[in-house]
């Protein structure tokens, strides 16, 4: 089983379009899914209540905190035969509970609104994973998605040569587009729609469908790991780094 944890400290990112979406083409490759929802909205779940039954079912996982009678390890409980497992994340998401699924984990997914408040808090959240060692140590995988994209708005060139100077990719950029809020009403994925009414969508998606089911890259743990300096970041106790970073192909 794979599991990818889709994730963002703050609120409105789009951690659920980019998990239901993802879930979604799995299912339709024929894929065991299951969606694990650590959200008390549980907006992700409640897309699977929405879904047509003629679809191929995505089992659902509920995380959040266990209601008066109810055990949560039942709750979260996943099928065997599950082959990809898609956790959304809550927003703010610290200490035990962020532990708790990047033990899981085999790559992260982080989604990033149009806007610096936003872009600053995600360069600081990759810091902080990266300062606490556990993506290392664990090998997990790590890849930003621009969401909300606006050709009028090209505020993400900060970001990516932050990224850049981490060799983090940005693995592709979703529009502001209403057909992803059409499908998370309708309980389906931009790959089950029509065609023709998704085809922009799709081809947006598929780099993010790609690098979550492409081979782990195995990094050898006696190679050293610096985090170079960035102003959009600071790094306690280490000094700057020259950076040469290049720019982002244009969408």
């Amino acid at each position: 089983m794979k599991t990818t944890l889709v994730i963002n400290p703050k609120g409105g990112a789009g951690k659920t379009t980019v998990a239901i979406n993802l879930a979604s083409y799995f299912a339709t490759s024929g894929i065991p899914t299951t969606v694990m929802d650590y959200d008390p909205q549980g907006s992700s779940l409640n897309w699977l209540r929405q879904r047509p039954m003629h679809l191929t079912r995505i089992h659902p996982a509920n995380a959040a905190p266990a209601k008066p009678g109810r055990m949560r390890s039942m709750d979260m409980r996943v099928p065997e035969d599950t082959r990809q497992l898609v956790i959304d994340a809550p927003a703010g998401a610290s200490g035990l509970l962020l532990q708790e699924m990047l033990s899981r984990t085999n790559c992260i997914l982080i989604p990033v609104a149009p806007s610096s408040i936003d872009i600053h808090a995600t360069a600081n959240f990759i810091r902080d994973l990266l300062l606490a060692g556990r993506i290392r140590a664990n090998n997990i995988r790590l890849a930003v998605v621009a969401n909300r994209v606006r050709k009028s708005l090209p505020v993400y060139q900060p970001l990516e040569r932050f990224l850049n100077s981490l060799n983090l990719p940005l693995v592709s950029r979703l529009d502001d587009s209403d057909v992803y809020v059409s499908a998370a009403e309708t309980g389906v994925g931009v790959f089950e729609m029509e065609f023709a009414a998704s085809v922009a969508e799709r081809q947006q998606f598929m780099p993010i469908a790609e690098w979550v089911d492409s081979p782990k890259l195995i990094v050898d743990p006696k190679v050293p790991s610096l985090l170079p300096f960035h102003p959009a970041i600071s790094v306690p106790g280490r000094s700057g780094l020259r950076v040469v970073t290049k720019g982002f192909p244009a969408p």
